[in-house]
């Protein structure tokens, strides 16, 4: 067990080690500038590619790329009968309509999703989940909900909670919904 917490411990090392040469670097070639927003900034980044890798994988098992998986789980989300209007889908995901219309075909394509004209308005589409594709992204939710708890599970409750209140604060702040009250 030792020989997991010190290879856990060394990894936690090498990428503060990396961001802080990065910054220490900087700091020798430009000490005219700040370099501190690297340290948030670099690790987010840092961190961003590993856990779309990390989530990744688990829509691989089940064939879904990220976005068709963001699909399927908006259309899930919406209850039964489990369907929307594309451009809500698209406001849902936050992508454009045109790339939500590629996601569609390949769901559709592979019968996990079904278009059809809306009732009220002939011009409109409607897009469903069929009964596979319920099935489907119920069992990849499933897997995805286990995967984000391990990926959590490196920090312990109040840390999880902390950094989720933080990132909740900074990420409304750059939407300009409150401005900080400290100086």
């Amino acid at each position: 067990m030792e020989d997991v917490d010190e290879n856990t411990h060394s990894k936690e090392r090498q990428t503060e080690d990396r961001v802080a040469r990065i910054q220490a670097d900087w700091r020798r070639e430009r000490p005219d500038l700040d370099v501190s927003p690297q340290g948030v900034i670099g690790r987010l980044h840092s961190l961003a590619g590993r856990l779309t890798d990390e989530l990744c994988l688990v829509y691989g098992r089940y064939g879904l790329g990220e976005g068709e998986f963001d699909v399927l789980c908006a259309l899930r989300r919406a209850g039964a009968p489990y369907e929307r209007a594309p451009g809500e889908l698209a406001a849902h995901t936050m992508v454009t309509t045109g790339a939500m219309t590629k996601r569609i075909d390949r769901l559709e394509r592979a019968g996990l999703v079904t278009r059809r004209r809306a009732s009220d308005d002939q011009r409109g589409r409607i897009v469903a989940l069929t009964p596979p594709g319920r099935d489907l992204i119920d069992r990849a939710f499933t897997d995805h909900m286990r995967n984000e708890r391990r990926l959590l599970d490196v920090m312990t409750p109040t840390e999880a909670a902390i950094l989720e209140q933080l990132l909740g604060v900074w990420l409304a702040r750059l939407d300009g919904n409150h401005t900080p009250t400290d100086s």
